[in-house]
């Protein structure tokens, strides 16, 4: 069974997410990471003889089981664990780099229902690791399962060492505050945490800059991560913007990593927006590499109409911030994003960071003194629907070869012709089939993304 979907392994936490994957993940982590020329060499010399993972998590409840678990299959196979308790994911990525060591390790499974978790890895550099090496770890973990693998394990003082990295939040705060540069003194900010991992550093640092913050969902029980808050859930925010009269909103999702926007008016700004946002501003001072950004198939017609009239090339990739950073790192490019608003600027790091976000967003705002809304008036929005099927994950990939899906598709696309687009896929974290139809007319595309969503629901139970 394949583990890793497009941003790891994920499942419903001590049932398919188990302690023992848990456990094995981390021992096929080191097993393979650990081998001759797979560490970098700042972290051999500063880690000799035993590779050391950084482990972060968000606020689920699940995460101290997972990370007993997984540590205890980093130690077993001689790694070293550097606990760093509750932290983004974004951290741990600049983290991993600054400490030297071997791999970083999170226990999030990012927007999804506090029920679920996850588990995705970062190497010496804070890039999230490959397919290559997600196939490799996974090989190890069945071969160890199916006990195909000799069960002998290190004894004595080769057995990994756990370390309390409590400190890493407050290095992650400095590095944003440092990195920001600017005061923030009179500055009305709402800051909507999802109750998740951002809940301490975002008010951390917005705070230090001297702004006016108003926090919201900054509480997390265990259960309450991404529940209407956050990026998946806006009303809080957009609610909070209006009674504040604040001139922006910043809404995070439950592991820190994506960031959505609400201007002064109450409007929500997206992914694609906040790129066209800093694409348009970077080209204009020179700043953007290559005059190029990267988002993938989910983005705006919109936003590419917005890159054509600035003179910057769009790329598109496959969904997923990994297949984005890949392109950029690939070619030198230093802007891409989903929307969904996972935004990297490999100028601030290797993976989208919510944090780092929001902070260039105000520095384009205070150094082109126009409001948020101004600025995001740059790209104009074509009508989107996006409906979600669920189905058992076996049964995802189903509408690929379904003759009856297939040719509904097919006519679909006839009837729009020029007029938008259909796009299908399968969704990598969750048991859901996604359907996005773009167009001119929204009442058109809603009511065939619903007839479409009933045809692969009837077709696929």
């Amino acid at each position: 069974m394949k583990l890793f979907g497009t941003d790891g392994v994920r499942g419903v936490a001590n049932s398919e997410l188990t302690p023992e994957l848990a456990f094995y993940l981390g021992y096929g982590l080191v097993k393979h990471l650990g081998g001759p020329g797979r560490f970098s060499e700042p972290a051999r010399a500063a880690h000799p003889g035993k590779p050391g993972v950084l482990i972060g998590m968000d606020t689920r409840r699940s995460g101290p089981l997972l990370e007993a678990a997984l540590s205890a299959g980093i130690m077993s196979a001689g790694g070293d664990c550097y606990l760093a308790g509750e932290l983004p994911t974004p951290a741990v990525a600049l983290l991993v780099k600054k400490y030297s060591l071997a791999a970083g390790a999170v226990i999030s499974a990012s927007h999804n229902p506090f029920l679920d978790n996850g588990l995705k890895f970062f190497d010496s550099r804070g890039f999230k690791i490959n397919d290559e090496k997600e196939d490799a770890i996974e090989n190890i973990v069945h071969r160890e399962r199916a006990g195909l693998i000799s069960p002998r394990r290190i004894v004595g003082g080769s057995v990994g060492i756990r370390y309390d990295a409590g400190y890493s939040l407050r290095d992650y705060i400095a590095i944003q505050k440092s990195l920001a540069e600017m005061d923030l003194s009179g500055a009305k900010i709402v800051l909507d945490c999802a109750n998740g991992a951002m809940y301490k550093a975002a008010p951390g640092v917005f705070s230090e800059l001297g702004a006016d913050i108003c926090v919201i969902n900054d509480k997390p029980t265990g259960e309450n991560i991404n529940l209407r808050s956050g990026s998946m859930s806006m009303e809080s925010c957009v609610a909070a913007v209006r009674e504040s009269g604040a001139s922006v909103g910043f809404a995070f999702d439950g592991d820190g990593d994506r960031c959505l926007v609400v201007d002064e008016l109450g409007n929500i700004i997206d992914g694609d927006q906040i790129l066209s946002i800093l694409a348009v501003h970077f080209k204009a001072k020179g700043q953007l590499a290559k005059n190029t950004v990267v988002s993938t198939v989910m983005s705006n017609i919109g936003f590419e109409k917005c890159c054509e009239d600035n003179g910057i090339q769009l790329i598109r990739t496959n969904v997923g911030d990994k297949h984005v950073f890949s392109c950029m790192n690939e070619n030198g490019y230093i802007l891409g994003g989903e929307q969904s608003g996972h935004i990297i600027n490999m100028d601030y790091g290797t993976t989208g960071d919510g944090l780092s976000c929001a902070l260039q967003l105000l520095r384009v705002m205070i150094e082109s003194g126009e409001k948020i809304s101004t600025l995001a008036s740059v790209m104009q929005k074509y009508p989107q629907v996006i409906r979600n099927v669920r189905v058992s994950n076996e049964r995802k990939d189903g509408y690929l070869t379904s003759t009856v899906i297939t040719e509904a598709i097919s006519a679909l696309e006839g009837r729009l012709n020029t007029r938008g687009r259909v796009l299908i896929r399968s969704s990598g974290t969750e048991p859901l089939i996604r359907i996005m139809l773009e167009g001119v007319d929204a009442a058109e595309i809603t009511k065939e993304a619903e007839t479409l969503a009933e045809l692969i629901g009837d077709v696929l139970a």
